[in-house]
């Protein structure tokens, strides 16, 4: 099997293109700050993890910056610190300010001239809106959970994208799943019978940051450090023909 096999890349976006995990810390420090002992990045992402899991699960179709408002209260109560209301609604505006991995733009420019380019995401449409400006492409087509009614890991998400991918005359054969969480996307990804690429942006880190532990590893096709080296790895494929 090899990149060029592919002529459909579909990406989770927060994680993947979106450097979720910092504008997440950034945007929680004013919460942090008021805690009494000492919090470690992984050990706020974690928390954050649990909380947007549990909430993703029990309000599937709530759009994801108003339940990111909702992730912020409970972190406030687990941490037993005080947090207004308005305080929850700005760090669901926050999803704008997140940015993306320094790679990004490059790599999705070089990836355009091979592939089309598809967005599967947690997220709705007006928070990608503000995401998209800084990923520096048009994509082919996104889909959302805002769109779909349910957050992934659900089966409901794949199984919505790859309808409307086959309207379009795109198979599960074309179709090359490009993501970082194994919880969100590889796990889902084997289920429905899609290769995958892993793009493994915590490589240097422990744990699974502000994702919730796949528990059974799930298969990959491909792997690498970062959305550039896979960039660089697809374009080393196409000129060897």
């Amino acid at each position: 099997m090899k990149l060029t096999d592919f002529n459909t890349l579909t990406f989770d976006c927060y994680g993947t293109l979106i450097d979720w995990e910092s504008g997440m810390v950034a945007a929680l420090s004013p919460l942090v700050g008021k805690v009494g002992r000492p919090l470690g990045r992984n050990a706020v992402l974690e928390a954050h993890a649990r909380h947007e899991s549990a909430q993703q699960r029990h309000t599937p179709t709530k759009r994801y910056s108003e339940l990111l408002a909702i992730v912020y209260k409970r972190l406030a109560e687990e941490w037993e610190v005080p947090a207004a209301w308005e305080e929850c609604l700005a760090y669901g505006r926050s999803i704008g300010d997140w940015p993306a991995f320094p790679d990004t733009q490059a790599a999705l420019q070089l990836l355009k001239r091979h592939y089309k380019l598809v967005i599967l995401s947690n997220v709705d449409n007006e928070s990608f809106a503000l995401s998209n400006r800084r990923l520096g492409v048009t994509f082919d087509a996104i889909y959302t959970a805002e769109d779909i009614g349910s957050y992934k890991p659900a089966a409901a998400n794949f199984d919505y994208m790859l309808e409307a991918l086959a309207a379009r005359g795109i198979g599960k054969g074309d179709i090359l799943y490009t993501a970082e969480s194994l919880f969100h996307d590889h796990k889902p990804a084997n289920a429905a019978g899609l290769a995958s690429c892993w793009i493994h942006r915590r490589h240097a880190d422990e744990g699974f940051g502000a994702t919730m532990n796949p528990g059974t590893m799930p298969r990959h096709d491909f792997r690498f450090k970062s959305l550039g080296e896979m960039a660089q790895a697809v374009q080393t494929e196409s000129d060897a023909g």
